[in-house]
């Protein structure tokens, strides 16, 4: 068994957990590449694990940017709060790297997207913030289903190792 890369994975699962909240680097692909030198170091982890924990993890992936749309939907948004969401979703992906909104741009965009694109269409404060809000809560859930995600990957490779 090779130390160094179990090492190197369990570094991976941790860097994928607290990037769950930034988008820069993807959480999900730093976790699973956990899993994969997890395997290269000698844990015994079978070829259908690895592609069906890459599957989960494309899957995570796509309902991670679709979750908040729903939810911005399912508070009662319209097509404006959803689309400013989507806005705000763009915003925090691109932005972060680079802008100064930092670990708070993730939550805040999207929240701020829903609330503007409601606000332009119904010119009332209690709907825009209600979907904003589960714009908020769809961001909570995905980032929640992607450290559930890490910890799975944990729990696999503890249990192969032991």
């Amino acid at each position: 068994m090779n130390t160094v890369l179990i090492i190197l994975a369990f570094l991976c699962f941790l860097v994928g957990i607290v990037a769950t909240f930034t988008p820069v680097p993807p959480a999900v692909p730093v976790a699973w590449l956990g899993l994969l030198l997890a395997r290269l170091g000698g844990v015994a982890i079978s070829t259908s694990m690895l592609v069906w924990t890459a599957v989960i993890g494309v899957a995570l992936m796509v309902l991670d940017y679709i979750i908040p749309l729903l939810t911005t939907k399912q508070f009662g948004g319209t097509k404006w709060g959803v689309r400013g969401c989507m806005v705000g979703l763009l915003v925090a992906v691109i932005g972060l790297p680079f802008g100064p909104s930092g670990l708070v741009g993730v939550f805040f965009w999207p929240f701020v997207g829903a609330f503007v694109g409601e606000y332009i269409q119904k010119q009332e404060l209690r709907p825009a913030l209600r979907s904003a809000w589960g714009a908020f809560i769809g961001i909570m859930t995905g980032s929640l289903a992607k450290v559930v995600y890490a910890l799975v990957l944990i729990v696999i490779v503890l249990v192969k190792l032991f």
